[in-house]
């Protein structure tokens, strides 16, 4: 870490220049934007107190160190039906996620709605994978005429782009495409043989897609700029939702955190439950933060000129639901009726497996972090499917052991030699599709049930439609193509049917827009009827694109803080 210990005292008047509710990957970046910008700053927490490397506890553990082998027990299934849903919740990881029966939620239809309370939130537990968005993708809605348009284009943001690359650290290779436009990156890792074979007859069969290596937020070769954050290089361990004890990928923990603290200006409260924003009708705007300690129950108030909302999607709706005033008896800035509505996610649903004959001989090294992915190609330049907006694929190709037993056998020296033995290749291809913000897809607050801290619960009411089942079949349909061109045997497409919510990108509900009817945000994520309040998590988000969304939410805070202090300075939010 660049410091030591963070400040967990508050000011005795508790008064700041600013406060941002929650600490995951847009949370962090607003605290360490508006430090560095001189404003006193606190971070409010609902979940507990997490340091980086002093708090990850089973980060080097051996899997003969844990009980059950890292796996989950039977009763932590059945206490948990939604988290153990997750590819990322064993016994390993179980200290970073929610607990089901602790923090319940009303499903009007299904959705696995998957969060971690804690300092850092969900920025220790995420995929990393981090593409930009494409100028096609700001442009879609406005030409597909499925949502609002956005307020903002590629250029207004390609500059933020480009600031929280340099900071986080991002491995890729710059590929040339209009469709995934290059950053700025570190060194790619690396396809191995397999994979370059089926890039190959994939570009060669199909002018219209490319293939190429993932982008992701790893530190494959450190710059000094990380290793001023007392960051290191990735280890290709793929232990990441433990916590990684060498800073090899971003989290909140290892980056921007520990560098909102160097300035002397953070304060962080951990286990502080945002009950409301308060708004004074007198002043015109938002004065501060109704808390509630997760512990005492007790309620606080703290205040400030700005604040920044970053609570993860839901729970950032959920507050802004219940944050009721005489001026916003709906909702803050809920004038339009369409807080909680519009809610996207991105559909997971359609996957292929396969296998690859020969090359028996190669083998690949370490466990890299990414896929091999290819870039949407579906109705980017024009509408030309049944179906609206794309996605985009990710492949591997790895090699098991060479099989699970002897003759039946599961145990003694021809078991051990068995599976030593590498097998054949194993090919996996997903899809990870845009869906369409719908004004039937919301969140709402429960009229009657609240939580043990006296917050109303949140209904989600979120699924798919037509146009989803269609985009997945034309993935199954085309990928199981694909595979065959490239010489993959034994293909088989099939839909999971998960839920909504399992891919945990879900967008929306406080949207940006040009118009105040349409939209509650303008285009630097203020509140159009209340400027000096910003939303800049997944909850802003117009549309969701078909690339992971967590990059754009850093380069969206950054941006609406660098605004927020300019407009400070001109007294238009003090």
């Amino acid at each position: 870490m660049l410091t030591g210990e963070f400040n967990y005292t508050p000011n005795s008047d508790h008064t700041y220049d600013a406060i941002v509710i929650g600490s995951g990957i847009s949370g962090g970046w607003a605290a360490k934007e508006l430090c560095e910008g001189g404003l006193k700053t606190l971070v409010l927490e609902r979940g507990r107190k997490v340091e980086h490397l002093k708090d990850y506890p089973t980060a080097t553990k051996n899997p003969w160190e844990f009980k059950h082998h890292g796996d989950n027990t039977l009763k932590i299934q059945e206490d948990n039906p939604v988290a153990s849903k997750c590819y990322a919740f064993d016994e390993s990881t179980h200290h970073f996620f929610v607990k089901d029966k602790e923090h319940p939620y009303i499903q009007q239809k299904p959705f696995d709605w998957i969060r971690g309370y804690q300092v850092g939130g969900k920025s220790l537990l995420w995929a990393r994978q981090t593409q930009r968005w494409s100028k096609f993708d700001f442009e879609g809605p406005a030409r597909d005429n499925y949502a609002v348009d956005w307020p903002i284009r590629y250029d207004d943001i390609a500059p933020w782009y480009s600031h929280v690359e340099l900071f986080a650290g991002i491995s890729g290779n710059r590929d040339g495409l209009e469709t995934l436009p290059d950053g700025e990156f570190l060194p790619p890792w690396e396809m191995n043989e397999v994979e370059k074979v089926i890039r190959q007859r994939i570009v060669d069969n199909y002018k219209d897609r490319s293939v190429i290596i993932g982008r992701c937020a790893h530190l494959t070769k450190p710059k000094q700029i990380h290793l001023d954050q007392g960051r290191g290089q990735c280890q290709a361990r793929n232990l990441c939702q433990r916590g990684c004890p060498f800073g090899g990928y971003f989290s909140s923990n290892s980056a921007t955190l520990p560098t909102a603290n160097k300035t002397g200006n953070l304060t962080i409260l951990p286990n502080s439950v945002v009950h409301s924003i308060i708004y004074d009708d007198k002043k015109g705007k938002a004065t501060g933060v109704r808390v509630i300690d997760a512990h005492t129950k007790q309620a606080t108030e703290y205040y400030a000129k700005i604040i920044f909302v970053n609570a993860a999607c839901i729970n950032t709706n959920l507050i802004l639901l219940n944050s009721t005033s005489s001026r916003f008896p709906n909702g803050f800035g809920n004038d339009n009726g369409l807080l909680g509505k519009f809610i996207a996610f991105q559909n997971y649903r359609g996957n292929i497996s396969a296998t690859f004959d020969g090359h028996l001989d190669s083998y690949y090294y370490g466990r890299r972090p990414c896929a091999v992915m290819m870039p949407n190609f579906r109705n980017v330049y024009k509408q030309e499917m049944d179906f609206k907006r794309g996605y985009m694929v990710f492949y591997s190709a790895t090699r098991a052991g060479a099989g699970h037993g002897v003759d039946g056998q599961q145990i003694g020296g021809d078991y051990k030699d068995n599976i030593s033995e590498a097998g054949g290749w194993d090919i996996y291809m997903m899809m990870q599709g845009e869906t369409l913000p719908k004004e039937t897809n919301l969140v709402y607050l429960d009229k009657d049930k609240k939580d043990d801290w006296g917050v109303p619960l949140v209904n989600v009411s979120v699924d798919y439609d037509d146009n989803d089942v269609k985009l997945m079949n034309d993935f199954l349909q085309t990928g199981s193509e694909m595979l065959e061109k490239a010489g993959c045997k034994n293909i088989t497409p099939y839909d999971n049917h998960w839920p909504p919510g399992l891919d945990i990108h879900e967008v929306g509900g406080v949207r940006m827009g040009k118009d105040p009817k349409t939209s509650l945000l303008n285009g630097w994520n203020q509140f159009h009827n209340c400027p000096n309040v910003f939303v800049t998590d997944g909850a802003c988000m117009t549309s969701t694109g078909v690339q992971n969304p967590s990059l754009t939410f850093m380069a969206l805070t950054a941006r609406a803080v660098n605004h927020a202090l300019s407009e400070l300075k001109k007294g238009n939010l003090g």
